[in-house]
């Protein structure tokens, strides 16, 4: 968990961030994030945590944004689905548990 100052220049940043991508509605639950990073380079390797957070960002603005009119799917709510499958995966690594074969793979 980042000091109060921390999390201060990270909002900011996060703020700052926004306006320029023109994604002005954004909702960013930090503290997820940065959970989500700090388990994927714990469980996997340092660089597995920023290639996890663009992934499963990835992956919720796809389900997010579903079929031309969008979908009813929350971006919070995919958000969290994309994250608990990486939370899960993370874990499943860490128990020893490693990867195996799916029809995507």
């Amino acid at each position: 968990m980042p000091s109060d100052n921390e999390a201060q220049v990270l909002s900011q940043w996060s703020q700052e961030l926004a306006r320029a991508l023109h994604i002005l509605d954004l909702e960013v639950d930090q503290e997820l994030v940065l959970d989500l990073a700090r388990k994927s380079a714990d469980s996997v390797i340092h660089a597995a945590a920023p290639v996890t957070a663009f992934m499963v960002g990835y992956a919720a603005g796809l389900e997010a944004g579903k079929g031309s009119r969008g979908s009813d799917v929350l971006p919070a709510v995919a958000t969290s689905k994309a994250a608990d499958i990486a939370f899960r995966l993370c874990s499943d690594r860490a128990e020893g548990r490693g990867w195996e074969p799916t029809n995507q793979s």
